[in-house]
């Protein structure tokens, strides 16, 4: 490839989907320079949210935003809630009593579609429903676990997602995947799952807003990205909440972003060319702006410092490209720190 700048991660994007915890916000704080950068891109096109949290509704996700800055209607929110009534719709008969482990968020789709909440086994459930909230307990698990005996042959059981952890603003915490966890090894089965990275969540955003081009940003590569390539869509990995440099480096081949950016300005910054060349001797040079990345034999170095982000850019595109698995390759630490 040649060298300079190729257009910036918005050039040419309709409609920008971006998810909440880890990108928007931390807990009940915004990211820095996270609403600006929305805010900006919003003045010349849709912006719309998938989140994978299943504990508030879209109107107090979308109230949590406003307060914020950034002017949003609950109709901007794509939930797991929301892709996990789809998926019961089809599984269940109209009316069925559904055994609901979450909260408000959940409880409101599931009711908002016809169906009849429990809480107790004990009801016969039709299904069984998991979503995350705060206040879910082991007698909430332990109710899922009752209803779901029976193997492969038992009621559908639905999670709205599978994250293993969370972002708050002390640090992170166990997320939605924990609790699934704890009821799978209590019945030796697992669950449908609605929400990212299953791609019905962002076929369901892209036909909500019309999308033609759309970028989604994402902090996590497991669900985010993951979710992202398998639904075709181009996406931004922001390194504001799970997933830092040494995630990145050693990414799957299904769960590389097409960007990589420190905080969300870098949306309408024009984004810089990786230049990979190999020399007669066979040494390989990765240069993204100022910073260069020696490949020789297994060993990956900085030949030159630039900045933080066009460092963290090199080297992943040092390790994708060098046709080998990255436990394979010495990888200076200085690459990925």
């Amino acid at each position: 490839m040649t060298g300079g700048v190729a257009p910036a991660p918005l050039d040419g994007v309709d409609v920008v989907l971006a998810d909440l915890d880890g990108v928007v916000y931390a807990g009940e704080n915004a990211i820095p320079h996270a609403v600006e950068s929305l805010v900006a891109a919003g003045e010349t096109r849709r912006v719309g949210y998938i989140t994978n949290n299943a504990s508030r509704t879209p109107q107090s996700v979308a109230a949590q935003l406003q307060s914020f800055g950034l002017p949003t209607v609950p109709d901007d929110i794509v939930s797991s809630p929301q892709a996990a009534v789809r998926l019961l719709v089809d599984l269940v008969p109209a009316g069925s009593t559904i055994l609901v482990v979450g909260g408000e968020g959940l409880v409101v789709e599931v009711e908002g579609a016809g169906f009849r909440v429990t809480r107790s086994a004990r009801d016969a459930p039709a299904a069984v429903v998991q979503g995350f909230a705060p206040q879910v307990a082991w007698t909430d698990l332990a109710e899922a676990a009752f209803a779901l005996q029976g193997g492969e042959s038992g009621i559908p059981w639905v999670a709205t997602n599978t994250d293993w952890t969370l972002p708050q603003a002390r640090g992170t915490a166990p997320g939605n995947g924990t609790l699934v966890s704890a009821v799978h090894t209590a019945v030796g089965r697992l669950p449908i799952v609605a929400g990212k990275p299953e791609r019905a969540i962002f076929d369901a955003a892209v036909s909500r807003f019309g999308a033609r081009n759309p970028l989604f940003i994402g902090d996590r590569l497991d669900t985010d990205i993951v979710g992202a390539v398998r639904a075709g869509i181009a996406s931004v990995l922001v390194l504001t909440g799970i997933d830092g440099p040494k995630q990145l480096l050693a990414a799957a081949a299904d769960s590389r972003p097409s960007f990589i950016l420190d905080d969300l300005r870098g949306l309408a910054t024009p984004y810089p060319r990786v230049v990979d060349e190999t020399d007669a001797a066979g040494d390989r040079r990765i240069r993204v702006g100022d910073v260069v990345v020696l490949h020789r034999g297994s060993a990956l170095r900085l030949e030159r410092a630039g900045s933080d982000i066009d460092r963290i850019r090199a080297a992943a595109a040092a390790v994708w490209g060098a046709g080998v698995p990255i436990y394979a390759l010495d990888v200076a630490p200085e690459l990925y720190s």
